[in-house]
């Protein structure tokens, strides 16, 4: 579960009654498709074939930029997730990674399970002596890639739901 029980206005956007513009809810679907994408050769290598996850992040940033409907990316995003479906590990949490960035078109609060996925995906091809450090380096760099426009508001869900989205943002 990576969405919490009560919404924060700040991640809703102006026209369901929040806070978050436009162009800051498309800024939060492109950083979480970098976010995927930067995992996404772990899917790749297991799934070689299947492109789901690699066209859902495509969606995403399609999307961002005005040229895909919504209802349309949140289906890409769902494929995506199905690709995962009989999968474990690293391949598994990519393919989450690749369809949650598309699903922030419908619910920008996904942006968070894109990078959870992605952080997972990275710790799980890690030996495992090299986990927290592989965690802290994905994390790193995701935060290195935040838009400045939406830096503070990331960070600070980060803090707020990092207890629903495995600890992963605790670098």
């Amino acid at each position: 579960m990576i969405l919490p029980k009560v919404r924060d206005p700040r991640l809703v956007t102006i026209r369901r009654g929040g806070s978050l513009t436009d162009e800051h809810h498309r800024l939060l679907a492109l950083w979480a498709a970098d976010c995927a994408e930067h995992v996404l050769p772990l899917f790749e290598a297991s799934r070689p074939d299947d492109s789901r996850p690699r066209q859902a992040i495509e969606a995403a940033r399609t999307w961002a930029a005005g040229d895909a409907a919504m209802m349309a990316t949140r289906a890409l995003g769902g494929h995506a997730m199905g690709a995962a479906r009989d999968l474990s590990g690293a391949p598994r949490f990519a393919a989450y990674a690749a369809g949650q960035a598309a699903v922030v078109a419908h619910v920008a609060e996904h942006d968070l399970g894109a990078a959870a996925y992605a952080i997972k995906a990275a710790v799980a091809a890690a030996p495992t002596d090299q986990r927290e450090e592989t965690r802290d380096a994905e994390c790193r760099w995701q935060r290195d890639r935040l838009p400045d426009a939406v830096r503070d508001l990331v960070l600070d869900d980060q803090r707020r739901r990092n207890d629903i989205c495995w600890d992963v943002f605790s670098a």
